[in-house]
């Protein structure tokens, strides 16, 4: 286990005959927690299926997409959520690409950190005081919640549950050091970029606040593939970065670590919906960049390498372009390097 620090899984959606074995056998080999990421169904179905055959292991929305339901639908979620598995939750709030919140969803965006500043305190109001009839009207420039008449049928499980906020830019890491239980890193992020933006931005959000950094948990998700076969190796990760480039919100982040000019060639081609051209214009080194690849041995060291700016880290296989049988895999793979 690199640098000594808690590892967390990724859980995908998968038939029950596969799920339960898998999350028992990581609670087994001592992982700390599981993350279900929302990529358009709710991350709470998965949990719960996890809840039901463990009892240590936490269990992390990683992501709830934070824009698409109402506050009040989150925070009952993550109350029933936290009583199934007697208070193993965390709830991770994101807000995705604008294009997908208003596209996809047809929901509105607005200005990301203040939205996402309205809905992790309009969550928290509920799971503290939702079953103690205090709240009335819970006022916000996006949402306005009239629970005069709403009363949870019992306390929820604790009065606080964790809330972890993802991020890519400046900002976003900022907020997570001032509203946030943890900052769950995003998995474009490359070692200079943790190096040079993410710790002082954090420590400037922990500071508009008063906080210590012992407050907030640093949680890295991590692109990984184990595979001596460097070539393979980056030809299964191709076509999963260049699905998260096509985002145009992301190309300042892009252009920054320096690729931009690559991913305007991918955004190009998502917007004429030429999936292999999006492949074909994400480089190998842009994949080598993000993507922690290579022998166990290279892996080993570079998550290590990265590890030093967190508490806690999340090796996950690419979910995009690549085969459910090389996926298992990899996650075989992961669990052989860093689960126990």
């Amino acid at each position: 286990m690199p640098a000594a620090k808690p590892v967390w899984a990724e859980l995908p959606v998968l038939p029950a005959s596969e799920l339960v074995p898998l999350v028992q056998a990581w609670e087994a080999a001592g992982v700390e927690g599981v993350w279900a990421p929302q990529i358009f169904g709710a991350p709470f179905t998965a949990l719960a299926a996890a809840a039901a055959v463990t009892s240590r292991i936490k269990l992390g929305t990683g992501i709830a997409l934070a824009f698409t339901r109402s506050p009040l639908e989150t925070a009952c979620s993550a109350i029933d959520l936290d009583h199934i598995s007697d208070g193993r939750t965390v709830l991770g709030l994101g807000s995705s690409a604008e294009s997908q919140i208003e596209g996809s969803f047809g929901m509105t965006y607005g200005k990301p950190l203040s939205h996402m500043r309205e809905v992790v305190g309009q969550v928290r109001e509920v799971i503290a005081k939702g079953h103690t009839g205090e709240l009335t009207r819970l006022e916000g420039e996006y949402c306005t919640l009239d629970l005069s008449h709403f009363r949870l049928l019992r306390p929820a499980r604790r009065s606080a549950i964790p809330v972890y906020l993802p991020a890519v830019f400046e900002k976003a890491c900022e907020q997570a050091g001032a509203i946030a239980d943890g900052l769950l890193g995003h998995p474009l992020w490359t070692t200079n970029w943790l190096k040079d933006r993410v710790d002082h931005s954090l420590k400037a959000g922990l500071a508009r606040t008063g906080r210590s950094r012992s407050d907030v948990d640093v949680n890295l998700m991590i692109f990984t593939v184990i595979n001596s076969n460097r070539a393979e190796a980056i030809a299964d990760a191709r076509a999963n970065i260049a699905f998260y480039t096509q985002s145009p919100q992301y190309l300042r982040y892009f252009t920054e670590i320096g690729f931009g000019n690559a991913a305007l060639a991918i955004q190009a081609a998502f917007a004429a919906q030429d999936y292999d051209a999006m492949a074909r214009a994400c480089p190998d080194e842009m994949v080598s960049a993000i993507t922690v690849l290579g022998s166990a041995d290279d892996v080993r060291a570079q998550v290590a390498e990265r590890a030093v700016h967190a508490d806690s880290i999340t090796p996950v296989v690419p979910q995009f372009g690549i085969e459910p049988d090389k996926a298992a895999l990899y996650r075989q793979r992961i669990a052989e390097l860093f689960y126990g």
